[in-house]
C-alpha cells in the first residue's frame, strides 16, 4: 500500500491523511489558541472540524507548537469519541442510540440511512462522503429518534424523514440545507429552535417565566461577598445537579482559600441519559446563566470563568458566542463590570467532544486543561485546588440561574417554595411512554403519580428517575415524592410502560456505562463489564438463583473501590431492579426439578468456531449433513 491507497487502487479510509502544505495551517490553528496546552481540545476540534482526521503528522505538529510529547496530545486525541486518529467522512450523521430511541423506531430509520448511503453503522464510504455511527444520548429524548449530522441537529425522525433527508445529503446538499434553504440568514436562536424544540410544557415562577435583566446581578454588586454566600444558603439552593450540595457553602469555601487566582466553571455537560434540562436553559435563558456565574465570580474574587458545553450540544456554540460577546459590549463582563473598579470577569467557551465522564466535575476540569477528561483524586477538592491548581467553583447550568433569581427576589422567597430541605422549583425532562414528553418546571415535593397524570402516564409500569444512575421504581412506589431527601433527580423522569422489557433496559443501561468508563480504575472499567454479562445470562434464561447474590456483591464491589461517580452509581440499574421488581429476575432464575439449573449453553460457546471455521459441527448441530 503506497500514498493511502490499497493494492486495488481504491482509497484506504483507515489511513488519515493531511496534505502537506496543512502544516502551517495546523500552526496557525495552534497559534490561534495561544499555543497553549490547555487549549488542546479546542485545538483538536479545530483540527477534526478542518481536516476530517487528526493525523500522525498532525500529532507531531501540535505537540511541536504546545510543548507537549506526541504520546501526550495523542492521548487526549484517543479519548473523545468525537475526535478520530482515522478518516471520517466530510458529514458525519451520529444517530442517537439510546434506549428511549430504540423504543421510538430507531432500527428502522437506521435502516434507512444504511439503504440510500449505501454504508452500514460504524463504516465510511468509500468515496469520503459519509459516516454512519451510533452515539449516546445527544439531550433529545422527548423528541426521539434524533440524530447529528455533523453540527446540525435532527429530530422526531420517521422512516420518510430519514430517506428524504438521506437523499437530499447524497444529491450534494449540506446538512444546514435540511433545517433551511435561508439557514445563513437566521439569527443563532432561530437556528436552534429550528432543529430542536423547546417543548416547555409547563413553565414555572423561578427559570422558564418572566426574568427581569440582571436584577440579580445589580443587587449583587451592592453586597459583600458574605452577605452574597449568606443570601444563596440561607435560600436554601442545593446543587441541581444531582448530589445537592449547598451552593452557598460550595462558594464560602471557595473564597475561604488563600490564592492568587480563582475559577467558576459552569457544567453544561448533561450527558445523563433522559437530562436534557439544561438544553433549554441554554436555548432560552443564556444571559441568566452568565450572570449568576458573574455573582458567583464576585462572591469569591474570581476573574475567569468557563463555561463547558457537551459536545452534543454545538449547535448552540453560536448562540452562547453571541450572548458573551453582547455581555462584553454592554460592560457586563470584561473589566470593570459596571463601572466597578476592580469587578474584573470574563468567560470562555469550552465545548466539549462526546465523553459523558467529563459531567463529572473532576473529569470536567481535566478536560478544561487539556487532558484527557479523567476524574481527579479527591481530596483535594475543586474548591481548594481545581483548574490548574486553584481554587475552582463548579456548578450546573440550573444552580447558577437559580443563583441569579434568588439574588434578585431574595432569600425567603425561594426558600418558601418547595419543601423542606427542597427548595425552590427543579426542572424536570420527561421523557419515554407518556402523552407530553419535554421540560416541567415544577416545585419540589410532586409525587411520582402526580408527575405522570401531568404528562399522560398513567400506564407506566416502571419510571428510571434520575436517568441510569438514578433509581427504577415500580407502581408500588409511584406515591414517592421528588425531593432530595426521597427521590433525588438531577431532573432525568424516563417512563416504561408494561410493555418493556425490564433487563432489556437495565442491560442497555449497563453497556452505557461500559462505554462511557474512563477505564482508569479497574472495579468500574472491568466490573460493569461483568454486570452487564450477568445481566445478559438473565435474559438468556441461563442464570442460577445464587447469580442474583453475585450480582449484589460485585456491585457491592465497584460502589465501594470505584474512584469517581461513575462507578460508585453505574451498578444502580441492577441494584434498584433487583429490589423494586425482584419477580422480574425470580421468573428466569427458577431451578429445575432436580434442583440444577444448566448455565453453559454449548450452542451459544461453539458459535464462533461456527463463524471462523465456516461450517456447521456434525457432533453438536443434529440436522448436519456432510
Amino acid at each position: 500500500m503506497e500514498n493511502g491507497r490499497s493494492s486495488s487502487g481504491k482509497k484506504d479510509t483507515s489511513v488519515c491523511e493531511i496534505p502537506s502544505v496543512a502544516a502551517g495551517e495546523i500552526a496557525a490553528i495552534c497559534k490561534t489558541h495561544g499555543n497553549d496546552k490547555h487549549r488542546m481540545l479546542d485545538i483538536l476540534r479545530d483540527v477534526q472540524d478542518r481536516y476530517r482526521c487528526i493525523s500522525p503528522s498532525a500529532l507531531n505538529r501540535i505537540a511541536e507548537a504546545t510543548g507537549l510529547t506526541r504520546i501526550e496530545v495523542e492521548g487526549v486525541a484517543s479519548f473523545y469519541s468525537f475526535l478520530s486518529l482515522t478518516p471520517r467522512g466530510r458529514i458525519s450523521i451520529r444517530l442517537c442510540d439510546d434506549i428511549v430511541d430504540r423504543y421510538t423506531g430507531l432500527e428502522a430509520v437506521t435502516s434507512v440511512f444504511e439503504e440510500v448511503l449505501g454504508i452500514r453503522v460504524g463504516e465510511t464510504s468509500p468515496d469520503g462522503a459519509f459516516s454512519l455511527e451510533y452515539t449516546p444520548c445527544i439531550g433529545m429524548c422527548d423528541q426521539a429518534p434524533a440524530a447529528m449530522i455533523n453540527d446540525v441537529v435532527l429530530t422526531k425522525l420517521t422512516v420518510e424523514t430519514a430517506r428524504h433527508f438521506a437523499k437530499t445529503l447524497k444529491s450534494g446538499q449540506s446538512p444546514e440545507d435540511l433545517i433551511s434553504d435561508r439557514f445563513a440568514s437566521l439569527t443563532p436562536h432561530e437556528r436552534a429552535t429550528r432543529m430542536v424544540d423547546n417543548n416547555v410544557r409547563h413553565a414555572g415562577d423561578v427559570l422558564l417565566g418572566p426574568v427581569p435583566e440582571e436584577a440579580g446581578l445589580n443587587h449583587a454588586i451592592g453586597m459583600t461577598p458574605t452577605q452574597i454566600f449568606t443570601a444563596i444558603e440561607e435560600s436554601g439552593l442545593r446543587g441541581c445537579g444531582g448530589a445537592g450540595f449547598t451552593t452557598g457553602r460550595k462558594w464560602r469555601f471557595a473564597a475561604s482559600e488563600r490564592a492568587e487566582q480563582r475559577f467558576v466553571i459552569c457544567n453544561a455537560d448533561e450527558g445523563e441519559p433522559g437530562t436534557f434540562k439544561d438544553r433549554v436553559l441554554l436555548t432560552e435563558r443564556p444571559q441568566l446563566i452568565i450572570e449568576g456565574m458573574t455573582i458567583a465570580a464576585r462572591a469569591i474574587g474570581a476573574s475567569e470563568g468557563i463555561l463547558y458545553l457537551r459536545g452534543e450540544y454545538v449547535y448552540l456554540r453560536e448562540l452562547l458566542e453571541q450572548a458573551l460577546e453582547e455581555r462584553r459590549r454592554r460592560g457586563l463582563l470584561g473589566e470593570n463590570i459596571l463601572g466597578i473598579r476592580g469587578f474584573n470577569f470574563d468567560v470562555r467557551l469550552q465545548l466539549g467532544a462526546g465523553a459523558y465522564i467529563c459531567g463529572e466535575e473532576g473529569a470536567l476540569i481535566s478536560s478544561c486543561e487539556g487532558l484527557p477528561g479523567e476524574p481527579k483524586t479527591r481530596p483535594p477538592f475543586p474548591v481548594n485546588r481545581g483548574y490548574l491548581g486553584f481554587p475552582t467553583v463548579v456548578n450546573n447550568v440550573e444552580t447558577f440561574c437559580h443563583a441569579a433569581r434568588i439574588l434578585d427576589r431574595g432569600a425567603r422567597w425561594f426558600r418558601d417554595i418547595g419543601t423542606e430541605g427542597s427548595h425552590g422549583t427543579k426542572l424536570f425532562s420527561i421523557c419515554g411512554d407518556c402523552l407530553n414528553p419535554g421540560i416541567y418546571e415544577l416545585p419540589y415535593g410532586h409525587t411520582v403519580w402526580e408527575i405522570l397524570e401531568r404528562v399522560g402516564g398513567e400506564d407506566a409500569a416502571a419510571v428510571q428517575v434520575g436517568g441510569p444512575s438514578g433509581t427504577m421504581i415500580a407502581r408500588d412506589s409511584f406515591h414517592r415524592k421528588l425531593t432530595f431527601d426521597d427521590l433525588a433527580t438531577g431532573g432525568a423522569i424516563i417512563v416504561f410502560n408494561g410493555k418493556r422489557n425490564i433487563l432489556e433496559i437495565v442491560e442497555y443501561y449497563m453497556s452505557f456505562f461500559v462505554h462511557e468508563s474512563c477505564g482508569y480504575c479497574t472495579p468500574c472499567r472491568v466490573g460493569n463489564v461483568f454486570l452487564q454479562k450477568a445481566i445478559r445470562k438473565f435474559r438468556k434464561g441461563l442464570a442460577n438463583p445464587e447469580d442474583i447474590e453475585y450480582l449484589k456483591d460485585l456491585s457491592g464491589t465497584i460502589i465501594e473501590t470505584s474512584r469517581c461517580g461513575l462507578g460508585m452509581t453505574s451498578p444502580n440499574p441492577v441494584l434498584t431492579t433487583l429490589q423494586n421488581f425482584p419477580l422480574v429476575y425470580a421468573a428466569v432464575t427458577k431451578p429445575n426439578k432436580d434442583g440444577i439449573r444448566d448455565t453453559f449453553n454449548i450452542q451459544s460457546a461453539i458459535d464462533g468456531a461456527r463463524k471462523i471455521a465456516k461450517r456447521r459441527s456434525y457432533i453438536f448441530d443434529r440436522d448436519f449433513t456432510q
